[in-house]
């Protein structure tokens, strides 16, 4: 517990830029409970004023919280979600964003990432390598990613922006993943074409021991190789679950890759791309699936 708080102090001093004498909120869920409870008693502890919520846990990332959790994040300053599933791209969490509420989503958050790895990083280092790659992503019209054996998938961007997950939150209302460090973007809806291979790792899934080659056509996910691939298909659904949401780049010296996707995307020398819901950060699709994939070691050509 006492390593526990000393984390939890850390964060509330470092990672916050702005006045955190607010009420805080914690949203967890029955897999999560306990390290969500210990940063509760943490939060209490050190002074702050602080409430918890324990809920079912979702079945996947992007689905909604229970409406009478979403209601309840409204009335807090910060909000913690320590939870299994992501609830980053979802409407409860926009809504809080909207009204001034620093939503800090942690889905699949454990013990090990929350004493070590990426929680450490030094977070001015990893706020400024992040915030270049944005630059990159906000002044290219398309980004290919060369992986495998001459894979390459080509990502048109067009004049969308990036989006910066540094850790660091300056305003109320700054939102974001912790453990932090990487730069996205919502890809232009039906246009990316090529194959990439996921040799990291892939949420809900873990770790990837033999490489998954991934086919997408008009921006749609049209194969994904082995039974890997397929349960990935599984969990995506037939539906806008397999609509190419998200380019994102690892900017996080501190992350390791472990087959937990909240600090493997996170990882420097990575890529993931994500299918399903990004209409919460520039892209238009609006599904109940978010579902990121990584890859170690790529290759990336910036094109104007």
């Amino acid at each position: 517990m006492s390593d526990i708080k000393e984390v939890v102090q850390k964060i509330m001093e470092v990672n916050f830029k702005f006045d955190t004498d607010v009420s805080v909120l914690v949203v967890t869920d029955m897999s999560t409970k306990d390290l969500g409870s210990a940063f509760h008693q943490a939060l209490h502890e050190l002074g702050w004023e602080t409430y918890i919520h324990v809920m079912e846990d979702r079945n996947k990332s992007g689905e909604e919280p229970d409406a009478h959790i979403a209601k309840e994040m409204l009335n807090h300053g910060i909000v913690f979600c320590l939870t299994k599933h992501s609830l980053t791209h979802t409407v409860a969490r926009r809504h809080a964003s909207e009204q001034g509420i620093s939503v800090i989503t942690m889905p699949g958050i454990n013990e090990d990432i929350f004493l070590h790895g990426a929680i450490n990083a030094d977070y001015d280092r990893v706020e400024q390598e992040t915030n270049e790659i944005v630059a990159l992503l906000t002044s290219h019209e398309k980004v290919t990613i060369e992986s495998g054996d001459g894979l390459t998938l080509r990502i048109p961007i067009g004049e969308r922006k990036g989006v910066p997950s540094t850790g660091v939150f300056h305003k109320k209302g700054d939102s974001g993943n912790l453990p932090s460090g990487e730069a996205y973007i919502a890809p232009l809806e039906g246009e990316a074409e090529g194959e990439i291979e996921i040799n990291g790792s892939i949420a809900g899934i873990g770790l990837v021991h033999e490489p998954v080659i991934l086919k997408i056509a008009a921006g749609r996910l049209v194969h994904a190789s082995g039974e890997v691939g397929q349960k990935l298909m599984d969990i995506l659904g037939e539906g806008d679950g397999r609509l190419l949401a998200e380019l994102g780049i690892g900017t996080n010296h501190a992350a390791r890759v472990t087959g937990n996707i909240l600090e493997d995307e996170k990882a420097k020398n990575t890529i993931h791309v994500a299918f399903g819901s990004n209409h919460t950060f520039g892209g238009v699709i609006k599904t109940d699936v978010h579902i990121d994939c990584v890859t170690k070691s790529p290759g990336v050509i910036w094109e104007s």
